[in-house]
């Protein structure tokens, strides 16, 4: 077999994320090593087999492991064929020192809904401009995994707290409020929760709760209805995706699709005398 090696990494501009990591490793094994930061590790393809504390673990496909900053380990493939990895190396803010123990006892989560969350997170760092969807993400993240790691402070299910109070519908409010009042221009989440006086991830569910929407998702619908009317004004998509608070022309381009089923140039195009037919 010859050995293939593919790399990818980068930095998001998402507070407590130090760096995303993709791999794929036919042969490559990993020495002894630390990390300053959390590694937050799923596999996508074949198996990673790694010592941690003199007891070896490993990663199946439906696994997150997650290994602690300043302990040592290692890593190499658990099958033929090697492995396809997704890393992220979280730092302090998002799990402190006291989480490092119970990390070293038990690293492998077999936790889908912590899996799905994981993937989507690295999904949202592929596109500039969805930082308030990472955000949000991350927040939820950290919450199922101070779960896990901290069992007495859950009766059931990692990461499901009570269902929202009056306290947490009016959080949600405000939020709703700020992120109106910031529509364009934006807000990180970690902004808002200290705005309105609230933890991040309990904002984000305050807010789904009460509405039945993520926070970053009211944040891309309402830009793109904003952008529905510029466009039919006759404003080119370059300059609406700029108005509307959008990365660039194709940040909107995304969104516009997904929410409307048509391309911002198009759906355009439909509202100069109806040649293209009509969009609602």
């Amino acid at each position: 077999m010859v050995a293939r090696q593919e790399i990818r990494a980068w930095r998001p501009p998402v507070a407590g994320v130090v760096e995303v990591f993709h791999a794929r490793f036919t042969e490559h094994a990993y020495p002894m090593h630390v990390h300053d930061a959390w590694t937050l590790l799923i596999v996508d393809d074949g198996a990673v087999r790694y010592d941690l504390e003199r007891h070896e673990h490993g990663t199946p496909g439906d696994t997150v492991s997650l290994l602690p900053p300043q302990i040592p380990h290692n890593g190499s493939p658990a099958t033929p064929d090697g492995f396809r990895k997704r890393v992220l190396y979280l730092d302090m803010t998002q799990l402190d020192e006291s989480f490092i123990g119970p990390a070293v006892d038990g690293p492998d989560l077999v936790d889908p809904v912590l899996r799905r969350r994981v993937g989507q997170l690295h999904a949202a760092f592929a596109h500039q401009g969805d930082e308030l969807e990472a955000e949000s993400r991350l927040a939820l993240i950290g919450e199922r995994l101070r779960g896990h790691l901290r069992p007495a402070l859950t009766s059931a299910a990692p990461g499901f707290p009570a269902a929202p109070d009056g306290t947490a519908r009016g959080l949600a409010h405000d939020l709703r409020d700020l992120l109106d009042e910031r529509l364009a221009d934006g807000v990180t989440l970690d902004e808002a929760a200290r705005l309105v006086h609230a933890h991040p991830s309990h904002l984000v569910r305050a807010f789904s709760g009460a509405f039945g929407i993520a926070p970053h998702q009211y944040v891309m619908s309402r830009r793109v209805d904003r952008a529905r009317r510029l466009l039919l004004a006759g404003q080119p998509p370059g300059e609406v995706a700029t108005t509307t608070g959008f990365y660039d022309q194709s940040h909107l381009t995304r969104h516009f699709k997904r929410v409307v089923g048509i391309a911002p140039g198009r759906y355009a195009r439909t509202g100069a005398g109806g040649r293209a037919g009509r969009v609602s």
